[in-house]
């Protein structure tokens, strides 16, 4: 768990971006329904955790900027015992302060009223919300809901979007969020080793799964980063195959994208191995290739590069081994044999904010994950790697995980499984 004082640094901070005289209201967002009384796993809004340190649904903030005075006041799910009964335990005002730094609590009923005597006893010109839109369908989220009611009922009220701005401040990680990708990263890494400890020709990809949903659980990880990929022989040219439900052939590559979530932080690794415990002369041609690729743009960033222009580093490379190898004759036939981009931002969200069109940062974690995809030959090979961006070039936080051919093969040649 982190400390109180990192979210209410970051409180601080975007506060900074706020004018004065203002509110901003977030919330952490409520299941969506599944069917009759049931609903999907819930997990809080991203932004609303970053600032305040709560993933449990129906909860708010409320922080207020006059005269240059910060204040923040949470609301949290009123603690109902007979519900508990049914549900679990609720938290309590005590555990809530003890994780956000707020002293302030208050009940989630309490949100309107509280946000109504803020206007009618103080001049307040605007009031902020994390207004994301991924998408024109995008389901109304709690905090569009909130827009439109205010709109109505204060339509004087400049109503402005913080998402942005709290964005800029996820882009650059601080040592907590660091550590905490670090530590999911470790956990991976077990996982890793614990397929590859059991793989054998004709297993199915759903217990390779199986293995590493094990590692997670028995290392105290109950979230997976995102669904894992694990990918059998032809089945690994699609980009993103989760079905994981058909045998792995002896001889054949298994392709694994996959990664555990520590205290709500991703860590994003592909790694590619044949389930026999030995590469073909063919696979390990492959794989070397997209290994040379790896190590090629993890070389090649530094800050104030783009994600377009990192992907351009990793197709030069491809381009060039590609062709040395016979497997095209153009630059341009490589987009055959690639067909993604090669990175993006790692953290709260796998596929995390300020991506594509964005500078990378110091502090920037980032994913490398070249690929060649040879569909032809029923050859799939991803190899995916965590960096963190600093001052004096990167850090390769999952580069204990096996990687090289050699490391791989004396792995499992070693093994206790047979």
């Amino acid at each position: 768990m982190f400390d109180a004082n990192v979210f209410e640094g970051r409180r601080e901070r975007i506060a900074e971006q706020m004018a004065d005289r203002s509110l901003a209201v977030l919330f952490s967002g409520r299941a969506p329904h599944k069917s009759r009384d049931a609903v999907y796993p819930f997990h809080a809004n991203r932004n609303f955790y970053y600032l305040t340190g709560i993933d449990r649904e129906h909860a708010a903030l409320i922080l207020q900027k006059k005269d240059g005075a910060v204040s923040a006041t949470l609301f949290t799910e009123h603690v109902d015992e007979t519900q508990e009964k049914w549900t679990g335990k609720r938290m309590r005002d005590d555990e809530a302060q003890m994780r956000s730094g707020i002293a302030d609590i208050r009940d989630i009923s309490q949100v309107e009223s509280t946000f109504g005597a803020l206007l009618s006893d103080a001049d307040y010109d605007a009031v902020y919300l994390d207004l994301q839109q991924n998408d024109w369908n995008q389901t109304e989220t709690v905090a569009h809901q909130f827009a439109r009611e205010i709109s109505a009922r204060y339509p004087g009220l400049d109503i402005r979007n913080i998402h942005a701005d709290i964005c800029r401040l996820r882009a650059v990680k601080d040592k907590a969020e660091v550590n905490a990708i670090r530590e999911a990263i470790r956990v991976t890494k077990l996982g890793i080793e614990n397929m590859m400890a059991h793989a054998h020709g004709d297993i199915n990809e759903y217990e390779l799964q199986a293995f590493f949903d094990f590692t997670l659980r028995s290392n105290g990880i109950s979230e997976h980063a995102f669904p894992s990929i694990i990918a059998g022989g032809e089945r690994a040219t699609i980009l993103h195959y989760e079905e994981n439900d058909q045998r792995v052939a002896d001889g054949d590559l298994v392709l694994i994208d996959l990664g555990a979530a520590y205290l709500h932080y991703s860590a994003d690794i592909s790694r590619t191995f044949p389930v026999n415990g030995r590469f073909t002369p063919r696979q390990r041609e492959l794989y070397e290739i997209v290994l040379t690729a790896l190590e090629e743009t993890i070389a090649a960033v530094k800050p104030g590069m783009t994600y377009p222009e990192l992907n351009e580093v990793t197709k030069a490379t491809l381009t060039r081994e590609c062709k040395r190898i016979g497997l095209i004759q153009s630059d341009e036939e490589i987009s055959k044999y690639y067909y993604h981009s090669v990175s993006h931002p790692l953290g709260l969200d796998t596929h995390d904010v300020h991506g594509r069109g964005f500078p990378i940062e110091v502090g920037s974690v980032i994913t490398i994950e070249p690929g060649l995809y040879v569909a032809e030959e029923g050859i799939g090979i991803r190899i995916e790697d965590d960096i963190l961006v600093t001052e004096s070039g990167t850090e390769n936080l999952s580069a204990d995980i096996l990687k090289t051919v050699d490391e791989i093969e004396a792995f499992m040649a070693n093994r206790a499984h047979k």
